[in-house]
């Protein structure tokens, strides 16, 4: 007997997930961190529900088809290692919903958590131009645009499948009016849509070492948004060289780079990062633009 043809009811399937699961070797880290919160996502983002699940539902029963599709992702899931918003085709990122695919990273990134809720010590003022650099699916530059409803944002990125998830998650959100998506290699041709009051960027930042470690799912993100070279900093070291040109004078950036902390600072001894404290992965810093701009840094 098929697995569809036992299972009846929304409980039954996430019963089903976490079994599978366990069976298996997995890695949950992006957008969740344990199986039953992946087996929640999943199954009720399948039947375009609440991602984050609703107990009042656990009971309803499920069509043959539904029951059908849900084994199958769960089967992709666990055999194929598949993130769960690359199965959906979308992911929760600090209460807004963004559609992903295979060209764009899954949403996850610690700078959320300080856009929403400490970034203000660091700001002179409200930002007018916010510049999200590195952009993928979009999702930094948006929730800017949420939590600064008159800032104007620019969403950058050198891949053009990337940014046009990004057109629609803008236009998903009504933000076309003052959010402008631009193919760019990194800083290449954004002088024009500055001076940025705030620049958020989440480049590609992994060493070698940690690409030749990555587990199963992250094989699925595009490789192009990931790597950095030997030291993760291949990014970075560009990054720095042409900020000044597009920053307002008292501007700030808040950065990530992950794993690869100790080799930017190490590479930079003179740039002063402050390292907030975040419940993610942390590795994200902020720095004004006075020190980029007067070229405080040790070029490497």
């Amino acid at each position: 007997m098929r697995p569809a043809d036992q299972l009846f009811n929304i409980r039954d399937v996430i019963r089903y997930a976490l079994t599978r699961f366990g069976e298996h070797e997995l890695w949950y880290g992006h957008g969740t961190d344990t199986a039953w919160d992946e087996a929640i996502a999943l199954v009720f983002g399948s039947l375009n529900l609440d991602l984050e699940g609703d107990d009042r539902l656990l009971d309803a029963n499920l069509t043959m088809a539904e029951r059908e599709r849900l084994v199958a992702r769960i089967d992709q899931r666990v055999d194929d290692k598949v993130p769960t918003p690359y199965l959906l085709g979308k992911a929760l990122f600090h209460g807004l919903v963004f559609e992903v695919n295979a060209d764009t990273l899954i949403p996850r990134s610690p700078i959320g958590e300080l856009l929403v809720d400490e970034i203000e010590p660091w700001l002179a003022r409200p930002p007018h131009r916010i510049l999200d650099l590195c952009t993928g699916s979009g999702c930094l530059g948006l929730l800017a645009a949420q939590v600064w409803p008159e800032a104007e944002v620019v969403l950058a990125d050198i891949s053009e499948p990337a940014l046009a998830v990004a057109r629609r998650n803008t236009e998903f959100y009504d933000l076309s009016g003052r959010v402008k998506v631009v193919q760019s290699d990194l800083l290449d041709g954004l002088k024009s849509y500055g001076p940025f009051d705030l620049v958020i960027c989440n480049p590609p930042y992994v060493d070698q070492r940690d690409m030749d470690e990555l587990p199963a799912e992250y094989l699925h993100e595009p490789d192009m948004a990931l790597a950095s070279g030997s030291d993760g900093l291949d990014h970075w070291r560009r990054i720095f060289k042409e900020l000044p040109g597009v920053m307002a004078i008292d501007a700030i950036l808040v950065g990530e780079v992950g794993n690869s902390w100790p080799a930017l600072e190490a590479a930079y001894p003179r740039m002063g990062f402050t390292w907030p404290e975040l419940e993610g992965d942390g590795g994200v810093f902020v720095v004004d633009a006075k020190v980029v701009r007067d070229g405080l840094y040790c070029a490497p």
